[in-house]
């Protein structure tokens, strides 16, 4: 599956409450470097012909603001968490613009939580307005969104599947605590891989730091960044200079290109 050029931009790169957290006086959260501000792990996937996001966060619609995207083409779910579903009702602005439904890529899984917590998107007699939204179901096997091939890769959080994303030459993983060899086998040769690392202490469903290095050497990954961090792991400026080369945390308005 031949991948065009390709901008990816972070749109968010922490954790479920995001960080600063409220209420919490610790020195992230109260640090001013930029790069310690993360919004919910998400996103935006570009080529010069099609534009979609990896998660509709709680922070979506300021994502969307802030990094200017006037045009949507789908949305890819990872898993049905309400930090990475939570923003699907404003997809309604793109379906006002481009008159015309919203393709959503899902496991069932997910499809099953947004026909749940959305239900109002899917009755018989629709309020106008609310969301218009096009399913499509993730089967495992690989599937273009508009001219960008997608390999699904399923991942382990805790008891629950998710989806990680390869889209050419980059790898997109949040929200994982193991993965099977089989599934390595489709990230290996990745030039670029993204992981979750949450903090340094050992949780039940996400990789702590040290695992996720581990993880990334292990596949031979030329240049990974981390994702989908707490403020528990420290701040970044103190944290990132520690990493191993070709190592980096990600922060929000990161942007990466691929030829």
């Amino acid at each position: 599956m031949q991948s065009p050029p390709l901008k990816i931009t972070f749109l968010g790169t922490g954790t479920s409450s995001g960080v600063p957290m409220i209420g919490c006086n610790c020195a992230v959260c109260l640090s001013t470097d930029k790069k310690d501000k993360r919004l919910r792990s998400s996103i935006l996937v570009q080529s010069a012909n099609t534009t979609f996001v990896v998660d509709t966060t709680p922070d979506f619609r300021y994502q969307m603001l802030r990094a200017g995207v006037k045009k949507l083409d789908a949305v890819l779910f990872t898993h049905p968490h309400k930090d990475h579903v939570a923003g699907l009702d404003d997809i309604r602005a793109y379906n006002y613009l481009q008159q015309k439904p919203m393709e959503v890529f899902a496991n069932s899984l997910t499809e099953e939580a947004i026909k749940r917590e959305f239900a109002y998107a899917f009755s018989d007699k629709k309020y106008p307005g609310v969301p218009d939204i096009n399913l499509n179901t993730i089967n495992g096997k690989p599937f273009y969104i508009g001219d960008i091939p997608v390999i699904p890769i399923e991942v382990w959080h805790h008891r629950m599947p998710v989806l990680g994303f390869r889209f050419g030459k980059f790898t997109y993983i949040t929200d994982a605590n193991r993965i099977e060899e089989e599934e390595k086998q489709k990230i290996r040769g990745s030039e670029v891989a993204v992981l979750n690392a949450l903090r340094r202490e050992k949780h039940i469903s996400h990789y702590t730091l040290d695992e996720a290095i581990t993880e990334v050497q292990g596949m031979g990954i030329p240049k990974s960044y981390f994702t989908h961090v707490s403020h528990q792991l420290g701040l970044y400026s103190e944290v990132n200079p520690t990493l191993p080369i070709g190592i980096e945390l990600a922060w929000d308005g990161l942007e990466l290109s691929f030829k």
